[in-house]
């Protein structure tokens, strides 16, 4: 039986698995993840090489194949690949399927094949164990998901390298589009929901399984409560990864925007959800129109509007203010509250993705709120800063067109 270990132990191959940048790393994460979660003898990781199967890497008490090619219609994995699905074998001496002949010189007594992209199969992970063994119902669970986060590592890689050969090609205006797809690559696609709903429905069924067994842990919850907030965590940055993503890809719709009256509805609207607090939130009264994406707009006043509400959560009472200040072709506007702040020497850190400037346990989030915004800005031209001291609250500026006319380029992109 699974032990709350294997599921915390795979949310750290995940993890890892996110943050390969090569195929080599990815086989060496995979082979001894497979290895170590069905308590196998034996792992290999094999490849889809011109209709052979590669063995390409491989984690085991002896030598197996480590290096070879053999034809797909030869070999186990080939045979799991070809039948797009996962096989085991508890005699592979019993089993025709086998060649015995290439097994002879080898340890392995029973085996368990699962192939990497069940639709149309890229690869296989073999794992091998040295007696008769049939691994668990769970223990094939945990690999069959082993291969599915697999199959999203080897394409976000192969993305990876796509687009850092495309941005090595293009000029300079593109580099910041680089560093966003960059730091876009560097984090979990949104192919990874799948694996992360496999985890919650593993930990649910361990849950389950618990309660049938009328086994009760405090320890043993805590680490199964600590996991579900991870996937948690995972899916709140996948959400966030594809808005990001989106955005280059939005074409403005620009309009009249009647910014007072937006940042009325749209700060009513969060201060809803928090009826417990004590919040004065006001709008100046000749905080001007603008001119931009009306959908866009709200979302930056939405992020930045609800920075403020979660940075003011120990304040009471909480002050948030919104005025305007109208420069030649370009309103800039501003928030301001009276929160935890931050220092100012790190103030350029705060509209990259991903970077914080305070810890999870002071305030929950993922670090791509201000880095979506940012970008909302720079599509309307505009700007974005922060001036901010620690424990007397931060005013974030901002600035919108003030006409069509300014926008006129934007429209065509």
């Amino acid at each position: 039986m699974n032990t709350p270990d294997n599921f915390e132990y795979l949310v750290q191959v995940v993890q890892e698995l996110s943050l390969a940048r090569s195929l080599d790393s990815i086989t060496a994460i995979v082979r001894t993840a497979a290895r170590k979660l069905t308590h196998a003898d034996g792992a290999t990781f094999v490849l889809l090489d011109n209709n052979k199967c590669y063995y390409a890497d491989e984690d085991a008490i002896g030598p197996l194949w480590k290096g070879g090619r053999f034809p797909i219609e030869s070999c186990i994995s080939g045979w799991s690949m070809l039948n797009k699905q996962q096989v085991v074998i508890e005699d592979i001496y019993a089993d025709n399927r086998i060649p015995h002949d290439l097994y002879e010189p080898t340890f392995v007594k029973s085996l368990a094949m699962t192939p990497i992209r069940k639709s149309d199969p890229i690869g296989a992970i073999g794992t091998y164990w040295a007696t008769k063994r049939l691994p668990s119902a769970n223990e094939l669970t945990l690999l069959q998901s082993l291969a599915d986060m697999t199959t999203v590592a080897i394409e976000n890689v192969n993305l990876y390298l796509e687009l850092e050969n495309r941005v090595n090609q293009r000029t300079a205006e593109l580099e910041e589009a680089r560093k966003s797809l960059e730091a876009y690559t560097h984090s979990i696609s949104h192919d990874l929901k799948a694996p992360v709903r496999s985890i919650r429905l593993l930990t649910d069924l361990l849950a389950e399984r618990m309660l049938e067994l009328n086994f009760r842990d405090v320890e043993v919850s805590n680490i199964m409560s600590r996991m579900l907030n991870r996937a948690e965590h995972m899916d709140a940055l996948v959400a966030g990864l594809l808005n990001f993503a989106r955005l280059r890809k939005y074409k403005l719709s620009c309009t009249h925007v009647p910014m007072r009256q937006l940042a009325e509805e749209v700060g009513r609207e969060l201060i809803d959800h928090h009826p417990e607090r004590t919040i004065h939130f006001s709008v100046g009264k000749d905080v001007p129109d603008a001119w931009g994406d009306a959908l866009l707009i709200r979302q930056a006043l939405q992020n930045l509007i609800g920075n403020a509400i979660k940075y003011t959560g120990k304040k009471d009472p909480a002050h948030i203010e919104i005025g305007c200040e109208v420069r030649d072709d370009f309103n800039q506007y501003s928030i301001s509250d009276n929160g935890a702040g931050f220092n100012q020497a790190y103030a350029d850190k705060l509209f990259e993705t991903f970077h914080r400037l305070h810890s999870d346990k002071e305030f929950d989030g993922i670090g791509i709120g201000l880095s979506l915004t940012k970008q909302i800005i720079n599509r309307h031209s505009g700007k974005i800063e922060a001036t901010a001291k620690v424990n007397e609250g931060a005013t974030f500026r901002f600035t919108l067109p003030t006409s069509p006319a300014v926008l006129t380029s934007l429209t065509n992109r």
